[in-house]
């Protein structure tokens, strides 16, 4: 039977369970578009590119599966750079589709042709430039393979336009080579190793990071906190793996972590990290980073091991198997901590929690991290929440408390401004049942706010909550903090009426001005269906603390004037 490119390229799709595309139009790709016309997959037609990879990144957090976007050469392939190094860096599985001028033309500069595959070959865990119908079959499937083995990350495929109209009669392959096997640790020995370095330890604490959620191991990850009692820390991104209603749950750590979380990681004798790559923003100054402890590091990815914090013992495996073999050979043999050994250590994490708590300062105006507050009590804590860039990232990190695993979606590694809006379409048709949010701030929103034209035409129930402080939030905080108070073009005054702007795109819009109005206004906007534009006034020049100033311990921590909430 004959078959063409696009035909091949949708039956490979298929056999990957692909249900939903994120996509643009454009010329390259125009025969991909005529045979999507008769077929079943969903297609969310974006309004930039960009938002075509952040849409298909958010769809992938929130579903735990590949995401996939189509665009088309030229322009349509350069937009989606930014979304593709964010997946890269933040190791979201997506698979993205690319147009391409016929092979013949490639070299010669040809309409909206651009070398994409050398421009993303440092952001992306593999590129494929198909030459021949011949390989795209197979290729399509090992880019799946790719995308979603090992470490995750992003694979863009580019298809010539010539590869995508030519027409064979071959068969397809029933099957498709695996990927090579990934070498294995000896996890019995190693994890034998960490128990025993685990029962002598006093002062034993876990970080966990993205990897648990990524690799789906939440559940155990819980599972062996509970048995063994270990207090537990999070990255930024990890949120989520571990509940924050838990007891043994002590904060996130980093530059804008819990004074607890960085007090427990600068004071434990025995640091376990799991599914986590050291960023910076965690560590701050590496050489004070837990001065008393003993690591172990269990993470997938064998490149991040030992390089920027060196390990007493390395475990290089998927967190799941390594958890799953702790979890085992603890019961075989009868392991556990005694609740003697670290009552100290529990006491202790106790009081310094109790002795500064998240917390802020309440005026006569909205406070943002009040709006988090009264959003996660509203929700009951079980909305997927995804945020842009800048301190309404950090305060709904800090604020609305998260329980479940792949509901806390945001850009860690590349910071991206923009992400949360096209993410949070990702999310809600990946979760239709879910309650999803956009938190925002006036100046991020403002970067793929194109967007709402998206949840309009699909009338997608995306609730978009706006910290709108008339600036550039954190960098007039450090603009504030490091350089003199110089508000170097980081006044944002000069912006759109935000409920005018949702109104003119067909979506409902609210404000709030008051304290008094913030919980009338996140209610309405939570039971209204469809898509809401939330805008609320919140104080221009409020900032975010704890914070600890780059390159300084984590113990060094700046709180402002912040005192208890009564």
């Amino acid at each position: 039977m004959q078959q063409t490119g696009s035909q091949i390229l949708f039956t490979a799709l298929k056999e990957e369970n692909v249900d939903t595309l994120f996509g643009y139009p454009g010329g390259c790709v125009m025969d991909i578009y005529d045979e999507l016309f008769r077929q079943e997959i969903r297609h969310i037609l974006v309004r930039h590119e960009q938002g075509a990879i952040h849409a298909a990144d958010g769809y992938a957090r929130a579903s735990g599966r590949v995401g996939v976007c189509l665009v088309t050469s030229g322009p349509g392939a350069t937009n989606t750079v930014t979304g593709i190094a964010n997946a890269y860096m933040d190791s979201i599985p997506v698979v993205v589709l690319t147009g391409q001028v016929p092979t013949a033309m490639i070299g010669n500069d040809g309409f909206q042709e651009v070398d994409i595959t050398g421009i993303t070959r440092t952001c992306t865990k593999h590129n494929f430039l198909v030459r021949n119908i011949g390989d795209l079959h197979r290729t399509v499937r090992e880019a799946f393979q790719i995308a979603r083995s090992g470490r995750p990350g992003p694979v863009l495929v580019d298809l010539p336009k010539d590869v995508i109209q030519s027409v064979t009669e071959a068969e397809l392959p029933r099957t498709v080579v695996p990927p090579a096997e990934e070498g294995r640790p000896d996890l019995e020995g190693l994890c034998t190793e960490a128990l025993k370095m685990l029962l002598q330890a006093k002062k034993p604490l876990i970080i966990v990071g993205g990897g648990v959620i990524l690799g789906k191991a939440s559940e155990v990850f819980r599972a062996f906190v509970k048995k063994f009692r270990i207090p537990v820390v999070s990255t930024l991104m990890g949120l989520g793996a571990f509940p924050a209603s838990d007891p043994l749950w002590t904060g996130m750590l980093g530059m804008h972590g819990a004074y607890s979380a960085n007090m427990a990681v600068s004071h434990c004798d025995l640091l376990i990290a799991v599914g986590v790559r050291f960023d910076d923003r965690a560590t701050s100054k590496v050489e004070a980073f837990a001065p008393h402890a003993k690591i172990i590091h269990i993470d997938i990815d064998p490149v991040s091991i030992d390089r920027i914090v060196r390990t007493d013992l390395a475990i290089v495996s998927h967190c799941t198997p390594a958890l799953d073999t702790l979890h085992r050979l603890s019961d075989e043999q009868g392991l556990t901590l005694p609740e003697r050994q670290i009552r100290a250590w529990l006491n202790q994490l106790r009081q310094w929690k109790a002795e500064m708590p998240l917390s802020y300062c309440r005026n006569q105006n909205i406070k943002p991290q009040y709006v988090i507050e009264k959003l996660h009590q509203l929700t009951q804590g079980r909305a997927i929440i995804a945020t842009e860039v800048g301190q309404h990232q950090m305060w709904a990190a800090q604020f609305y408390r998260f329980d479940e695993p792949n509901a806390f979606l945001t850009s860690g590694g590349l910071g991206t401004m923009g992400f949360g809006l096209p993410a949070a379409i990702g999310a809600q048709v990946a979760c239709p049942d879910r309650i999803v949010v956009d938190v925002a701030g006036d100046g991020s929103i403002q970067m793929n706010i194109q967007e709402l034209g998206t949840i309009a035409h699909y009338g997608l129930p995306v609730k978009v909550v706006i910290l709108n402080n008339l600036y550039l939030g954190m960098i007039r905080q450090w603009q504030e903090l490091f350089y003199g108070r110089r508000y170097s073009q980081s006044d944002m005054t000069q912006a759109p009426d935000f409920v005018k702007l949702a109104e003119a795109y067909g979506i409902k819009g609210l404000r709030a001005t008051k304290p008094e109005e913030v919980k009338r206004v996140l209610q309405e906007g939570l039971e209204t269906p469809g898509p809401v534009v939330m805008d609320f006034h919140v104080e221009p020049e409020e900032n975010v603390f704890p914070m600890v100033k780059p390159g300084t311990p984590l113990t060094e921590m700046a709180f402002g004037n912040v005192r208890a909430v009564a």
